[in-house]
C-alpha cells in the first residue's frame, strides 16, 4: 500500500501554497549574482519514495517541486500563475486548461495533453490508491486530452470549490514514468528544472539543472543570471547541526523549527518564512478506542491548558491557532469559542459521566479497562514538540489517564497512524492546508489502511456543511466551509492550538517561498 501522508506543517512544511513572507536583512541578499554553482538545502527527513502521486511527505514534496511541474503555480503572494498551462477556466464540476508550447520531458520528448489527462485519471481512480486523490483530483473526476489543441479538459463528479486550483497544483509525470512507475522511486521523469543525479537514501540527492528548461512559474524568462546548474538535498535530522552547517557556510538553507533559529536570526542571515499549523490534537475515533466517545474527547481537551501548551511546542514564539488553512482563501477564525475551555474540575466530572472511575491506583477504569492512551508525536519538529507531549501526559495523568508516550519519524507518522498500522490513541500531528477542500479527506471517507481518514472522524454536521460548501466556486463558499471547521471543533475531532513562523535562513544566495517550500525558479547564488 502506498503512503498516505499529507501531513506536514513546520519542521516537515505542508503541501501546497502557503505564502512565503519575511525579511530581508540590510546586507545579506545584496551581492553580485554567480552564474552556475550548487545550491545545497538542508531536508530534515529523508523524501523516501520521490513518485509524487504516492507520498505526500513535505520532504519529498521539495524534492519533487525541483523534478516535477504542475498546470498552475502558486506565487509568494498566493496568486494563481502559469506552470504548464498559461490558460485556464473553471466551475465547481468542471475546468479546462491550455497548455504551454514547447514543453518537454527530460528525455526531450513533447509534454502532451493526452499525457497530462492520463495523470489525473490515475490519481482521480480510487483503485490506484494514490496519496494525492481527494488532495488534490477528486474521487472519480476523470480527464480528457486533445493532443492538436493543447488542452486538457476535467470533469469531477462531485462539486469542488477550488477544482482549477486543486487539479491544478497535481504534478505531472511524464510517460515513462507512468508507464513503470518503480522509475520515480528514487528517480523521475518529469518537466521539472532539474534532473536526479545521484540519489543516496538518508543522507543527499544530487539534482542537475536542465539546459533546456523555459516554461517556468509565471512569466518566466530563460537565461536569468543566478541560477545555480547543480542543487544538492542533504539529510540532516537534527536542527542544531543544521544551524551550525548553515552558520559554517557549508550549506546554502535550512529550515529551523526550535530554538536555534535564534542564534542563526542573531547573524542577519537571510531569511523567509511562512505560517504553518504547528501544535493538532487528534484523537483516534476507531472502535475501541477512548476516543470514539465524543465526551472523551471534550473532557481530555478540557483538561489540557491550551494556551500553555502552545507555548511549550512552539518555544513560545507560536501563534494562536484560529483555523486549518491558515493564509487560505477564507482564514477566518473558526476556532472561537468552539473548543472546550480549559476546566479541570469539568473534566473529571465528565469522564465520570462517561463511565470512567478511579481505580485503586489513580488511572480510571470502565468495565474493567483501564484508561489508557498512547500518545504519539514527531520527533522532526524540534524540542518543543517532546516537551509538549511530557506537558499532556502530565496534565492527563491529573484527570486519571494513564499515557505512554512515542515518538516517531516523518515515515513512521506515515506507516504507524496515516497508514493505520499502530494502536495510536491520541497524537499531536499538525496537517498542512490552504484550502478547505484539502481537507475533506482527512475528516471524512475511507478510514485507514485504503483512505486518508486514518483519525476514523465520522462528523455528519461536517459532510453536510461540506456539501453545502462544495457546491459554490472559489471563495463565496467561506461561510459554509467555515462551518465546516466549527463542526470539527465542536465536537473535537481535531484541537488546533498553535501556528508557527517557520524560518528558512539562507547564506551565498537567496530565494522565495511558496507551497510551503522553496521555490526552485527563484533560487539566485550570490558571489
Amino acid at each position: 500500500m502506498a503512503s498516505r501522508k499529507a501531513l506536514a506543517a513546520a519542521g516537515a512544511l505542508a503541501l501546497i501554497a502557503l505564502a512565503g513572507c519575511g525579511d530581508d536583512p540590510a546586507g545579506t541578499s545584496g551581492g553580485k549574482l554567480a552564474n552556475g554553482g550548487t545550491f545545497t538545502l538542508v531536508l530534515g527527513a529523508d523524501p523516501g519514495n520521490l513518485d509524487p502521486h504516492f507520498t505526500s511527505l513535505s520532504s519529498a514534496h521539495q524534492v519533487d517541486r525541483f523534478l516535477y511541474d504542475s498546470l498552475v503555480n502558486i506565487d509568494e503572494t498566493g496568486r494563481m500563475v502559469a506552470g504548464l498551462a498559461d490558460r485556464w477556466q473553471a466551475t465547481t464540476t468542471t475546468a479546462t486548461f491550455t497548455l504551454r508550447k514547447g514543453v518537454t520531458c527530460a528525455d526531450g520528448t513533447p509534454l502532451t495533453a493526452g499525457q497530462v489527462a492520463a495523470n489525473i485519471n490515475f490519481v482521480g481512480d480510487p483503485k490506484n490508491a494514490s496519496s494525492r486523490i481527494g488532495f488534490f483530483v477528486p474521487a472519480g473526476a476523470t480527464a480528457s486530452g486533445d493532443d492538436a489543441a493543447g488542452t486538457v479538459t476535467v470533469t469531477s463528479p462531485t462539486p469542488d470549490s477550488f477544482l482549477d486550483r486543486n487539479v491544478g497544483g497535481l504534478q505531472i509525470v511524464c510517460g515513462r514514468g507512468m508507464a513503470d512507475r518503480g522509475l520515480l522511486r528514487q528517480g523521475a521523469d518529469g518537466t521539472g528544472m532539474f534532473t536526479v543525479a545521484e540519489a543516496v537514501s538518508g543522507d543527499h540527492y544530487t539534482l542537475r539543472r536542465r539546459a533546456d528548461y523555459a516554461w517556468g512559474p509565471g512569466d518566466w524568462r530563460t537565461g536569468q543570471p543566478g541560477l545555480p546548474d547543480t542543487v544538492v538535498l542533504r539529510i540532516v535530522a537534527n536542527e542544531s547541526t543544521a544551524a551550525n552547517l548553515l552558520l559554517s557556510k557549508a550549506v546554502n538553507a535550512v529550515q529551523l523549527v526550535g530554538p536555534d533559529q535564534q542564534r542563526v536570526a542573531a547573524t542577519k542571515a537571510f531569511v523567509r518564512s511562512v505560517e504553518a499549523p504547528l501544535g493538532e490534537l487528534w484523537f483516534n475515533q476507531k472502535a475501541g478506542f477512548p476516543g470514539a466517545d465524543e465526551a472523551v474527547r471534550r473532557a481530555l481537551t478540557q483538561a489540557l491548558d491550551l494556551g500553555q501548551l502552545a507555548q511549550v511546542v512552539s518555544s513560545g514564539r507560536g501563534r494562536p491557532a484560529t483555523g486549518l488553512a491558515p493564509g487560505g482563501p477564507c482564514g477566518r477564525n473558526t476556532i472561537g469559542s468552539n473548543l472546550p475551555s480549559h476546566d479541570v474540575t469539568a473534566a473529571k466530572a465528565a469522564l465520570d459521566a462517561a463511565g470512567w472511575t478511579a481505580g485503586a491506583d489513580g488511572v480510571r477504569v470502565r468495565n474493567g479497562t483501564r484508561l489508557a492512551m498512547a500518545f504519539y508525536f514527531p520527533t522532526t519538529l524540534g524540542q518543543g514538540m517532546q516537551a509538549g507531549a511530557e506537558l499532556v501526559q502530565n496534565l492527563w495523568k491529573g484527570v486519571g489517564v494513564e499515557v505512554t508516550l512515542r515518538g516517531v519519524t516523518d515515515a513512521e507518522t506515515s506507516q504507524l497512524i496515516v497508514g493505520g498500522q499502530a494502536p495510536w490513541s491520541a497524537a499531536l500531528l499538525p496537517l498542512g492546508l490552504t484550502l478547505p477542500t484539502q481537507a475533506v479527506p482527512f475528516f471524512s471517507g475511507p478510514t485507514a489502511p485504503t483512505g486518508t481518514n486514518f483519525a476514523s472522524i465520522d462528523n455528519p454536521d461536517y459532510i453536510a456543511a461540506v456539501r453545502a460548501a462544495s457546491a459554490v466556486a472559489g471563495s463565496g463558499g467561506c461561510a459554509q466551509w467555515d462551518a465546516a471547521e466549527q463542526a470539527l471543533f465542536r465536537r473535537a475531532d481535531i484541537v488546533p492550538f498553535v501556528n508557527s513562523n517557520v524560518p528558512v535562513f539562507g547564506q551565498g544566495t537567496t530565494f522565495e517561498l511558496s507551497q510551503g517550500s522553496v521555490t526552485p525558479g527563484s533560487i539566485r547564488m550570490l558571489g
